[in-house]
């Protein structure tokens, strides 16, 4: 009942604006005659859309992201403005429809002389006769009204919402962008694996090189062992930096196991507290939880070496056909969204029509939030 009469109101309002919106598309095809004026009575037009867009989403919870261009525009307040003066006079006929009935009523049952010489038998039935006419009446205002509303409601459609074609057209574009954004964050993952390789690996496998080759020149034996053993332990911390290089490359828990087991090995690697919380029963496709999983790999490397984060709190669950992960963390903040890393993991995501958004102010806490979609 409340979402009746908010649309009432709403359908009320909608008649005023009209009447605005009529005098406002006269005045405008005066002034489209100087061409020099053209832009402001466009200006003004846009200006009265966007009104409309307003009272749609707030009485009838429509929601229109598109802004028309000056000339349709005025083509949409036009045609908009006479539906809504449909509106107000269905609104005023009811109103005085139901205003006529009480009095009629009364004047029927409390009026000294109510038609003089009926009896009560056809007083009755002429109530009766007028109860039905008036229901029937105030069946079709309404039902005028809801018409009215949903003929609004269509015009906005069709005037603040892009066409099949223009729809196609954006998402070609937008698979264009986003093709090409996914290349340019493969290529940056080359150039970050090719720099691990080169900083790390490359590094210690040359010390292993020259460990070996001063063991084999050292003529005592217990100045070899020693050196024997450097050695062995510099060859244990390029398999774990090659292990780190392949884990980032592509986890091989997200086969073995998916998301979860990734994400607690993740967890325990990731030298610092990491708090995970995962509350998502079926297995996403695998697509989603390598993208999901380098969201969060990425966000709890940036805490441990830019934030001087201590605790990083990871939180993945689904809500709708949305798998959400949240990572926060207690660091410094400051974290700048256009980075390369944040802005790769960006692409990633939008690479399959999801959300990410960083929120960082400078003195934290960071909050990184991905939502992929999920069939």
């Amino acid at each position: 009942m409340r979402r009746w009469l908010w649309g009432l109101v709403g359908v009320a309002f909608g008649a005023c604006t009209a009447l605005l919106e009529l005098v406002y598309v006269l005045c405008a095809a005066l002034v489209l005659l100087w061409p020099r004026s053209r832009a402001l009575a466009f200006r003004g037009a846009r200006a009265l859309v966007e009104l409309e867009r307003r009272r749609l989403a707030h009485y009838f919870g429509s929601s229109h992201a598109d802004q028309p261009d000056g000339a349709r525009a005025l083509q949409y307040l036009a045609l908009r403005g006479l539906v809504g003066l449909l509106g107000g006079v269905l609104l005023l006929l009811l109103g005085y429809g139901a205003v006529g009935s009480v009095v009629e009523f009364r004047e029927l049952w409390t009026s000294p002389h109510p038609l003089e010489g009926r009896s009560s038998g056809e007083k009755f039935w002429l109530t009766v006769y007028l109860a039905v006419f008036c229901a029937v009446m105030g069946y079709l205002a309404l039902a005028g009204l809801i018409g009215v509303s949903s003929l609004d409601r269509a015009l906005a459609r069709r005037f603040l919402e892009p066409d099949r074609a223009e729809r196609l057209q954006r998402r070609v574009e937008e698979l264009s962008v986003t093709r090409a954004d996914v290349v340019a964050a493969i290529r940056e993952e080359r150039r970050r694996i090719e720099r691990d390789l080169h900083d790390g690996v490359q590094q210690r496998l040359v010390a292993l090189g020259l460990l070996i080759g001063r063991a084999r020149r050292a003529g005592d034996g217990e100045r070899t062992a020693e050196l024997l053993a450097q050695a062995h332990q510099e060859s244990q911390e390029v398999l774990r930096d090659f292990r780190d290089v392949a884990w980032r490359v592509y986890p091989a828990a997200l086969d073995a196991g998916g998301l979860h087991p990734a994400l607690e090995a993740l967890a325990e690697r990731a030298g610092m507290r990491v708090e995970l919380h995962y509350a998502v029963e079926s297995r996403p496709e695998i697509e989603i939880e390598a993208v999901a999983y380098f969201v969060v790999s990425e966000a709890v490397t940036n805490a441990a070496k830019h934030a001087d984060a201590r605790i990083v709190s990871i939180r993945v669950q689904r809500e709708g056909r949305w798998l959400v992960a949240e990572i926060s963390d207690d660091g410094a903040g400051g974290a700048v969204a256009d980075g390369a890393g944040l802005s790769g993991l960006a692409r990633r995501v939008a690479a399959l029509d999801g959300r990410f958004t960083v929120d960082s102010p400078v003195g934290g806490p960071t909050v990184i939030t991905a939502e992929l979609p999920c069939a």
